[in-house]
Order: structure tokens, then C-alpha cells, then sequence
């Protein structure tokens, strides 16, 4: 087992102690434009832009600009010149991958059966719809929509598709709860085994039906695209969650079902009280000898 770098030890302690002091206001309009000089160059560090929203979040009349940055729609480095042809030809790509699929849909629709049905399973098995929405609410085109959507999932590591991040979530939430608290993890592995596995719907709609409001939904998905304080802070997240009820689940010695509907009922949770516990978590996690699987997914 290693432990992590003093550096990393900072990083985290301010990133949990940031949280819990009063949070100042969102970054407006007036401050984000601020952080671009006359041709749309970024004035600040890429890193300093990200700790304010993790520490602060964004003002909605901000947010679909920001994101543009944080998915990687547009490059940090770009000028505002240059955002305009980004966005120009993402409007054409789109336009282009719509008329090719119009095109082989009859033909796949021909070769294989059941391709509709099967297309379909996929979609809703994902959640996807329900994510889809919120950027249906944020982004006015279709173009928008699908790019952001898509570099959403590839800057969060596809932590909300079945089979690859979302399975790979919930084993190391398992890792994450026998390293930090083995007198749970033992119940889970006893009366509660299976509970950790049937979580799956948190990371598949990415805690979106946890939360009372979709500006708390939005105020999450913005911090892991930060990348701050971690990598996968998604199951710190999900820990922090589990640790809600654990002391009911001990208390009541509570089976598997029974955990499940518990954590279930984790409804109107408030963001910013929820990534300042992920963060404290964050905080004890680095303290310790961390085993290299551990540092190995979070860093």
C-alpha cells in the first residue's frame, strides 16, 4: 500500500474545509467573463476556474457556456473566433451522422431482427433518457445536446454505462468500504450481500433522482467534470450516500432488501452537502495507506 503525495493531502484538505465554511455565490456572468481576455483567451489557469466550481458552482446563466468548456466542446485554449467555427462544424458533423443513419437504419433494420427493440433496450436500460433531458433543458440545439451528452460521458469515464464504468463503480465502492469502515462492509458482505450491486441505478442516472431540484443535479455533474478534487469522485459520492443509513442498517440489522429500500428512499438531498461530505471522505481517504487500487482509480 502507498499513501498519497503531500501535495494531493493539500488538495484534499482544502477541498473538504472550502465546502464547509459558508459558500460564496455562484460565478456569474460578469466574473466568467472576466476570466477571458478581449479575443476569448482564458486570463486564468484552467485549474483555478475548476476549484471555483467545485467550491462554488455556477450561476445558470453561465452554466451552458462553462460546460462547453468543461465537456471539451470548445478547447480552454481557444479564442472566441475559433469557438464559432468549433461550434460550426459540430453543427455540420451532427447534421452529417443524422443523414448517415438515416441512410443504413433500413439496412440494419434488414440484417438484424430485432434491432429496434434491441436499440431501444439499450437506451432506457442506460437512464439515458432522463440525463438526455437535463441537456435538453440547458442547450436550445440538437447539436448541442448530442455533443455534450457525448463528451459527458467520455470526461466522467463512462461511469454511467452498464458493464463498463457503472460495474467497475460499484466494485470499487465495495473496495472503498472495506478499506474506510470494515464493520459495515462485513455487514454488507453478511446480512446485506448483494446490496452494493443493486445501486447501480445511482451511477447509471448519475444520482439524478437523489436530488430535490435539477440545478442540485446540474451542481454535481458540473464538480466531476472538474475532475477536482479526484478522479471517479462519483463513488465518494455514493459512499458519502450509503454512510446516510448506516447507522440504521446497523442498527436494525437490516437485510439486503431492506437496505436497498433505504437507500432508495435518499430523495431531495442537497448538492452542496453532499460533495462536501464526498470531499471529507476524500480527506480521510488520503490520510491513510491507500492500497494501489484505490490510488490507482481516484488519481
Amino acid at each position: 500500500m502507498t499513501t498519497l503525495s503531500p501535495e494531493n493531502s493539500l488538495s484534499a484538505r482544502q477541498s473538504a474545509s472550502f465546502i464547509l465554511v459558508k459558500r460564496k455565490p455562484p460565478i456569474d456572468k460578469t466574473e466568467w467573463d472576466s476570466f477571458f481576455d478581449e479575443n476569448g483567451h482564458l486570463a486564468q489557469s484552467r485549474d483555478f476556474i475548476c476549484v471555483n466550481i467545485l467550491e462554488r458552482g455556477l450561476h445558470p446563466f453561465v452554466r451552458t457556456e462553462a460546460w462547453k468548456f468543461l465537456t471539451g466542446y470548445f478547447s480552454w485554449q481557444s479564442s472566441q473566433d475559433e469557438r464559432l467555427t468549433v461550434d460550426s462544424m459540430r453543427r455540420k458533423n451532427y447534421k452529417a451522422l443524422c443523414q448517415m443513419y438515416e441512410k443504413i437504419q433500413p439496412l440494419l433494420e434488414n440484417l438484424h431482427q430485432n434491432f429496434i427493440e434491441t436499440r431501444n433496450n439499450i437506451k432506457y436500460q442506460q437512464g439515458f433518457p432522463e440525463m438526455v433531458m437535463l441537456f435538453q433543458l440547458m442547450v436550445e440545439h440538437d447539436h448541442e445536446i448530442f455533443w455534450l451528452f457525448q463528451f459527458f460521458l467520455q470526461k466522467t469515464e463512462h461511469s454511467c454505462i452498464l458493464n463498463i464504468g457503472v460495474s467497475k463503480n460499484l466494485d470499487m465502492l465495495s473496495t472503498l468500504i472495506t478499506f474506510l469502515d470494515p464493520v459495515f462492509a462485513e455487514h454488507l458482505k453478511g446480512k446485506g450481500a448483494g446490496a452494493v450491486q443493486s445501486l447501480f441505478p445511482w451511477f447509471c442516472l448519475c444520482f439524478q433522482r437523489a436530488f430535490k431540484s435539477f440545478d442540485d443535479v446540474w451542481r454535481l455533474w458540473e464538480v466531476l467534470l472538474t475532475g477536482k478534487p479526484c478522479r471517479n469522485f462519483q463513488v465518494l459520492v455514493a459512499y458519502s450516500m450509503l454512510q446516510m443509513v448506516r447507522g440504521q442498517v446497523l442498527q436494525e440489522s437490516m437485510g439486503g432488501d431492506d437496505i436497498l429500500l433505504a437507500c432508495n428512499n435518499l430523495i431531495d438531498l442537497d448538492a452542496d452537502e453532499l460533495i462536501s461530505a464526498a470531499c471529507m471522505v476524500y480527506a480521510e481517504l488520503i490520510q491513510k495507506d491507500v492500497p494501489q487500487t484505490l490510488k490507482d482509480f481516484f488519481l
